[in-house]
């Protein structure tokens, strides 16, 4: 068999795709090939020639048809040390370039590893193959990792919760899984993870005679855009007779930047963002206000006090609107979503289902229709939210003149994180990094402090705020040749500090900082808020982050020193190597305002819950 599947390989090498190598007769049409290698076909048919994971011996069969195909340029492999890892950067590759690779694992904890890291990709719409070894289908016992229960498709019941799931226990459905897997990772506005359980005696099964043919393609999502008038009619009276109007935009608004920016002078809006979608608007347009939510910008919750509220490519995510209660004032608003029922998430509003970009083409001309012009008059709204956003400026600015604090735990002087995260951020921007935040108190922080001009410059995981994702989203740096920093607490390191390893191995070529307060400052800073104390968010356990770095041969471990002046020589002294450096930064925890950039909203949380949940049925939205 082996024979055949290097023919094959070789002959698709040659042609550079299968539907050449038969029509040119080079292979034939009808061939008997095991179900791993129509597996292999079928995803190479829809461009994914990327694999990430780790092989067991639920996955052994795969394995040797990928080793053949990449022996022949077809496909490559990044074997990694942890599954949630490959997850990870299989995520990060998708959101970057819109490339859909494969996670590849065994059967068992291996796969609930994956299947974890998959949270990532299914809260950003990132389209991933989950390739799982999974029991075999004759049942003849407990196969070893398996679920230990005594009930079929528990791995597919598992999966098909996150995302859509497909298990092979008939051979010929390869095909019909291949389509499913076509359509949720390519081809949906808001693509999915896409879960295929390969039985282990299933995938070296032989189908003889098998059409290579009847392997679909992949998908292309075609924008849909609503043709219903009265839609816009409905938004154009809204925001005519609003007196305060504030555009928010979340992941779904990419690529709409230059329409937000005319919308919002036609009907003299703000503009604020989520967390992740900082970009689509430049930080510099006077309309725009930076951050809103439970964590946003002074300026970014003053914004969301108006009275018409326009929602573009956003779901209702607790801290992303305050948990249902941002919008005290609003007495409309406008939903624009591809998904029918982020649309019409709220009460009383205009959903306007679509794609985004087409479907506020169609309103422009419709408030312009309506007598909506640019004019060139400031506001008494314009005026107040500049007069927010310059005291905005000033806090930030009162941060970053404080750059150092005497800190309890280091029994000295350290950075803030305000100043240590502004160095870093600066000198990202002017090297051409792209940033990655990682969840907990550095990115909180982060969101606020950065200043970004387009999309994509910063990449702030907050659908599943993954602690983990930063350090291993680097990982793809070397497979697109572009240079990330991923901007990290000591906790989220910690989670995936396998990157060291498989960073090098991979030719990473990116920069970790490790922003050390030896807690969970995010939690600890929650717990006093609502309770007044803190308990089990820190340890007393040092950890040497330079020498860790030092004993992985190739990666340069760098002290970042205890000032803004030693940082930035850490960071040129990174960007001078050409690999993995990874900077430590001793930074400030305590209650002292200035070590942080405060929080300016609510949040149905802890002992809050009762408050924001009164808050949120009285607003009705």
């Amino acid at each position: 068999m082996n024979t055949g599947i290097q023919q094959r390989a070789a002959a698709i090498a040659h042609h550079s795709s299968l539907h050449k190598a038969v029509s040119q007769g080079t292979i034939a049409q009808y061939q008997d090939i095991t179900v791993s290698e129509a597996l292999v076909l079928g995803l190479l048919q829809q461009g994914v020639t990327r694999y990430f994971g780790i092989f067991g011996h639920g996955s052994t069969a795969i394995a040797e048809v990928l080793r053949i195909y990449e022996y022949h340029g077809l496909v490559h492999t990044y074997n990694v040390r942890h599954e949630t890892a490959a997850s990870h950067a299989a995520t990060m590759l998708n959101m970057l370039t819109g490339e859909v690779a494969a996670v590849v694992t065994s059967i068992g904890p291996g796969a609930l590893h994956a299947f974890a890291g998959s949270l990532a990709s299914a809260s950003n719409g990132a389209g991933v193959y989950h390739i799982y070894g999974d029991e075999t289908t004759h049942d003849e016992g407990f196969n070893m990792q398996q679920i230990p229960k005594d009930e079929q498709a528990l791995f597919l019941k598992l999966c098909s919760v996150m995302g859509n799931a497909y298990a092979l226990y008939e051979p010929w459905s390869v095909t019909s899984a291949l389509k499913r897997g076509a359509v949720c990772t390519k081809g949906l506005p808001f693509a999915q993870p896409f879960f295929l359980l390969a039985p282990m005696n299933v995938q070296p099964a032989v189908l003889t005679h098998f059409n290579l043919l009847q392997l679909p393609h992949g998908h292309h999502h075609v924008p849909v855009v609503c043709y219903d008038d009265t839609v816009f009619e409905k938004a154009t009276a809204l925001a005519k007779n609003a007196k305060r109007v504030t555009i928010k935009i979340g992941n779904g608004a990419r690529g709409c930047g230059s329409y937000i920016e005319t919308l919002a002078n036609l009907l003299d809006a703000a503009i604020i963002s989520g967390p992740s979608s900082a970009g689509i608007v430049p930080y510099t347009n006077p309309r725009y206000m930076g951050v809103g939510g439970s964590k946003g910008s002074l300026s970014g919750n003053f914004a969301m006090e108006a009275d018409c509220i326009i929602v573009i490519g956003a779901r209702g995510v607790c801290q992303w609107d305050c948990s249902g209660t941002a919008w005290k004032n609003a007495r409309a608003i406008i939903n624009f979503n591809v998904n029918p029922f982020h649309a019409a998430h709220y009460n009383r509003c205009v959903s306007v289902v679509g794609d985004a970009q087409g479907n506020l083409q169609r309103w422009i001309e419709h408030l312009r229709a309506n007598g909506f012009s640019l004019g060139d008059s400031y506001s008494e709204w314009f005026l107040a939210l500049q007069e927010k956003k310059a005291q905005w400026q000033a806090l930030k600015q009162q941060r970053f003149d404080c750059p150092v604090l005497f800190d309890e735990m280091w029994k000295r002087d350290v950075l803030t994180q305000p100043a240590a995260i502004k160095t870093a951020c600066e000198f990202a921007d002017e090297h051409n990094y792209i940033k990655v935040f990682d969840a907990g108190d550095v990115q909180a922080n982060g969101f606020q402090i950065i200043e970004d001009k387009h999309e994509m410059q910063t990449i702030t995981e907050t659908g599943a705020s993954y602690m983990g994702f930063a350090s291993s989203s680097v990982l793809v740096s070397g497979i697109v040749d572009k240079k990330m920093m991923a901007f990290c607490g000591d906790g989220s390191f910690t989670m995936n500090p396998q990157i060291l390893i498989d960073g090098v191995e991979h030719g990473a070529n990116a920069t970790i900082i490790i922003f050390d307060n030896r807690r969970m400052a995010a939690i600890t800073g929650l717990q006093y808020a609502q309770y007044g104390s803190e308990y089990k968010t820190s340890d007393s356990v040092a950890v040497d982050y330079v020498a860790m770095a030092h004993s992985v041969h190739g990666v340069q471990g760098i002290s970042g020193g205890y000032t803004p002046s030693e940082l930035m020589q850490a960071l040129q002294k990174a960007d001078q190597y050409r690999g993995l450096s990874l900077i430590h930064v001793p930074v400030y925890y305590g209650q002292n305002e200035l070590g942080g950039m405060g929080v300016f909203g609510s949040w149905n949380v802890g002992n809050w819950c009762t408050r924001v949940q009164e808050e949120y049925h009285r607003q009705g939205w």
